[in-house]
């Protein structure tokens, strides 16, 4: 049975990297920040849940040899948060503490996540190749982390694999985001007030990113980058538009109504070629289907 610790366990794309392991028989142990409720809806013998911050991770033992570690964990992750560039400065410390950690507990493979952030602004499809050009103190310390981290992990004879992680979405987003935004609002009879959502977007399901996560701790090559996202890229009003059928919504939405942001990034698609080739990834949840399982379960939150 393959032992995993992983951090940032209890956000979406850590909960569906989760329930990915244990259904593949697994040994997970996950690690949340303090006061975290995540994870609770799992009942499984094999999962073990440990409380520690990431600013306390260096201090974390355990008697269990692991062989794999993920670290998703980060700190400041959306809005002005990121860039408060103290905090981020401080992600990257914590990231080399978990490749530490890693290390310390006989981790054989080490996979972080990394961001489209560390893209910047680009018209084309991203992969390994692309240049980075990031402009937020997230995305700098992304891609400062995935180098470091390459670095420490070649050295303590780990195999290192960066994932930089497009956008993500499912049953347990974030509530601030577009799509549970959308999701939320819709489901009570509300009108978003969106731009004009001209942008060319990837979307790739919570379940898909986790299926890509556990394939590139499986079978990545060390040092590598992979893009994970579905690879397909739409106008961002047609992801919305599925939204207003599959939750019914027959009002108004507010096209338009929000103007773009300075650096509104206008195309984010990956080329999953690499992914794929290295690891045999392919996504299995459309966009309606994802976003299907995602009104479902939303549907009693928004009766409150």
């Amino acid at each position: 049975m393959k032992k995993y610790l992983i951090t940032g366990a209890g956000g979406m794309i850590g909960t569906a990297l989760t329930e990915q392991l244990l259904s593949e028989g697994a040994f997970v142990t996950a690690l949340l920040r303090h006061g975290s409720n995540g994870l609770s809806h799992i009942k499984d013998k094999n999962l073990t849940v440990e409380y520690c911050d990431l600013s306390q991770i260096e201090n974390f033992t355990s008697d269990i040899r692991y062989d794999v570690f993920f670290h998703l964990g980060w700190a400041s992750t959306f809005g002005e948060e990121r860039n408060d560039t103290l905090t981020q400065v401080k992600n990257i410390e914590y990231s080399l503490r978990a490749a530490e950690l890693a290390k310390r507990v006989g981790c054989s493979v080490f996979v972080s996540a990394g961001s489209q952030a560390e893209y910047g602004i680009k018209s084309e499809p991203l992969d390994s190749r692309t240049a980075t050009d990031p402009f937020s103190g997230y995305g700098i310390a992304k891609y400062a982390s995935g180098k470091l981290l390459s670095i420490m992990c070649r050295q303590n004879g780990i195999r290192h694999c960066h994932a930089r992680i497009l956008s993500v979405y499912g049953e347990r987003d974030r509530d601030a985001t577009l799509i549970s935004t959308c999701v939320d609002m819709m489901l009570r009879g509300e009108s978003p007030s969106l731009t004009g959502c001209e942008q060319m977007w990837d979307y790739i399901y919570s379940g898909d990113a986790a299926k890509a996560l556990s394939l590139i701790a499986e079978k990545g090559k060390d040092g590598a980058v992979y893009c994970v996202g579905s690879g397909t890229c739409r106008p961002l009003k047609e992801y919305v538009e599925a939204i207003r059928k599959e939750t019914g919504f027959t009002g108004d939405i507010g096209y338009f109504k929000k103007p773009y942001s300075d650096r509104q990034v206008m195309y984010l698609c990956a080329d999953i070629k690499e992914l794929s080739d290295d690891t045999g990834f392919v996504p299995t949840v459309s966009f309606e289907e994802g976003i299907k399982r995602t009104v479902e379960f939303r549907k009693d939150r928004c009766k409150e």
